[in-house]
């Protein structure tokens, strides 16, 4: 009988996340509008409140001394990013409302050629770039660099960025969320406090924007709070990427389709991989691969070290040096799993954590900037005299101007292109080129989608294939790790929720699957069982578990990786 992660679910409640404000009012922090999550969503609406603010400063004054603040779990704005990245700059360009010309801006190349490739295990047939994948015009970025530097931005115009400091629960008071609850500093494996123990604080607020990127733990519980889920569930791929000096320029932007993927039904396996230029020195690559796939031996960070071994790849890093690694969910649902509603009395839900990515087309970041955009000006409508933010169709504004962008529009007409990939990588591909020529209009409805969670898994010898690492050309999960800069402390708590004792097939997905080896297969127990055993201080937080039957929940703030070029 095959296994399902979804029938072994984690120990977690969203409900032991939600709560009543508790500190004293005294030691509450107030501010007038809080955001959660310093990447390109919630930076971008921290901006654009700071220009808002700028031309009200009657509105200003009434907020008091810290009219925005926003939250960052990472070490510092930029620590958690990554991504591709091949970016439009028309959202960044409208941000800044002409303040700063496309010069200012970091981006590291502008996009003058592409190839898109089908691989096999020793050929590479280009093939015409689909329409969604033609990046001419666009340019190349470290989307950590882009962090720092929407922070920066962020600060000159009033902000307060909070570094180190995690979102753990949600204060809803009134049937309204309030603001959130910083999670505790200090605790040891057990949960005891040590000798530098802080407890969180609370932070309330006249608005709250929930922009936490992939997998946003506080999105989550916010949308199970008040029945916000769409209608079809999240699904998610995991993409591991690696950075590298290279001894000659890659002139042109590369994606690939095919090896070391299977294409068969039977394993519903989808995704690819990209090389990018990063100015005349470095390349980013990466292999991003849906997470319905079955087989439990499936690797994506074994994946992306095999594909270094084509020659393909191998003759652009060849004589390289890696300089980086990481690895992060994208949320593939698309038009169809997006929220109900994208806000709830006083709360905004805005970028990846509310799904706003578009998998065709490969580009999420600049719609995470728009709707970061946006929410700040619908946000900024309930800060006037005499309304809220929780009165019954405050926040309509932002739904009504996301659904009237280039948001809804290009996330629509692509809405039904991932889930036809479900039945295999060649009939996906000839709906998904029926979808491109109607302009999503053939299927007319919606598809539905499948829980990554609810596929059966099946195993075979897959693993036999991965090359062995050389620590030149290919790397083990560990060395990767010292190279995503980890900070995670070993003796702090658990942040992992997952089912200890489960089937073996179960146990070993969760361990090929983790690009960190957070988990390893324990002894057989002779009933078909085992214990997983968890190693919480390799995590970097990609979310991978989350999508496959287990619950990351927020460790403690500063942990995690430490990106500064992906």
């Amino acid at each position: 009988m095959s296994v399902r992660p979804a029938d072994f679910p984690p120990p977690f409640s969203a409900g032991e996340f939600v709560t009543e404000p508790s500190d004293p009012a005294h030691e509450r922090i107030d501010v007038g509008v809080l955001i959660v999550g310093a990447g390109p969503a919630g930076l971008a609406c921290a901006i654009r409140l700071g220009q808002l603010l700028e031309e009200a400063p009657g509105v200003a004054e009434r907020l008091g001394d810290v009219p925005v603040a926003v939250l960052e779990k990472g070490k510092q704005p930029g620590s958690h990013l990554l991504s591709g990245a091949v970016v439009n700059p028309g959202a960044l360009r409208t941000l800044f409302r002409g303040r700063l010309a496309t010069a200012d801006l970091p981006f590291l190349t502008r996009v003058h050629g592409e190839g898109v490739f089908y691989l096999t295990r020793r050929r590479a047939l280009r093939i015409p770039a689909p329409p969604t994948m033609r990046n001419h015009g666009n340019f190349v970025l470290s989307v950590s660099e882009l962090g720092r530097f929407l922070a920066g931005h962020a600060e000159e115009g009033g902000a307060l960025i909070l570094p180190e400091t995690v979102g753990e629960q949600l204060l809803v008071s009134g049937g309204r969320v309030v603001g959130v609850r910083t999670g505790d500093k200090g605790r040891g494996r057990d949960g005891e406090p040590l000798g530098n123990f802080e407890p969180g604080s609370d932070i309330v607020a006249r608005a709250t924007v929930l922009a936490e990127g992939t997998q946003g733990h506080l999105t989550g519980v916010a949308l199970d709070r008040f029945g916000l889920q769409g209608e079809s569930p999240q699904v998610w791929a995991l993409g591991v990427k690696e950075v590298w000096r290279v001894p000659k320029p890659l002139r042109r932007i590369i994606h690939t389709l095919g090896w070391p993927l299977r294409n068969g039904k039977r394993y519903r396996e989808f995704g690819g991989s990209f090389v990018y230029p990063m100015g005349d020195d470095m390349v980013t690559l990466g292999m991003v691969v849906g997470m319905d796939y079955r087989d439990v031996e499936l690797s994506v960070h074994d994946l992306l070290q095999e594909l270094k071994t084509h020659r393909l790849i191998r003759n652009i890093i060849g004589g390289g040096e890696r300089l980086a690694w990481g690895a992060k969910t994208i949320p593939e649902g698309g038009f169809l799993a997006l929220p109900s509603r994208l806000h709830g009395p006083g709360v905004v839900f805005c970028g990846d954590g509310a799904g706003l990515v578009n998998v065709p087309a490969l580009k999420g970041i600049h719609y995470a900037v728009e709707s970061g955009r946006l929410a700040a000006e619908a946000v900024f409508a309930t800060l006037q005299g005499g309304e809220t933010a929780w009165r019954p169709g405050a926040l309509e504004r932002y739904d009504e101007s996301l659904q009237s962008s280039f948001v809804w529009k290009e996330l629509r007409a692509v809405r039904n292109m991932r889930p036809a990939f479900a039945k295999g990588f060649w009939r996906g591909g000839m709906k998904a080129g029926m979808q491109t020529a109607t302009m999503g209009n053939v299927p007319r409805g919606n598809a539905r989608l499948e829980r990554d969670a609810e596929v059966p898994l099946i195993r075979s010898n897959r693993a036999a294939r991965y090359p062995a690492p050389d620590g030149t050309l290919t790397f083990d999960k560990l060395s990767s790790v010292y190279a995503s800069g980890n900070r995670t402390r070993d003796d702090q708590p658990n942040h992992i929720r997952i089912q200890r004792e489960v089937p073996v097939d179960l146990a070993e997905l969760w361990t090929r699957m983790c690009p960190a080896q957070v988990y390893e297969v324990g002894d057989p127990d002779g009933e078909g069982t085992v214990e997983v055993q968890v190693t919480p201080s390799n995590c970097v937080q990609c979310g991978a578990i989350t999508a496959r039957g287990g619950r990351l929940t927020p460790p403690e703030g500063g942990s995690g990786p430490e990106y500064t070029l992906t």
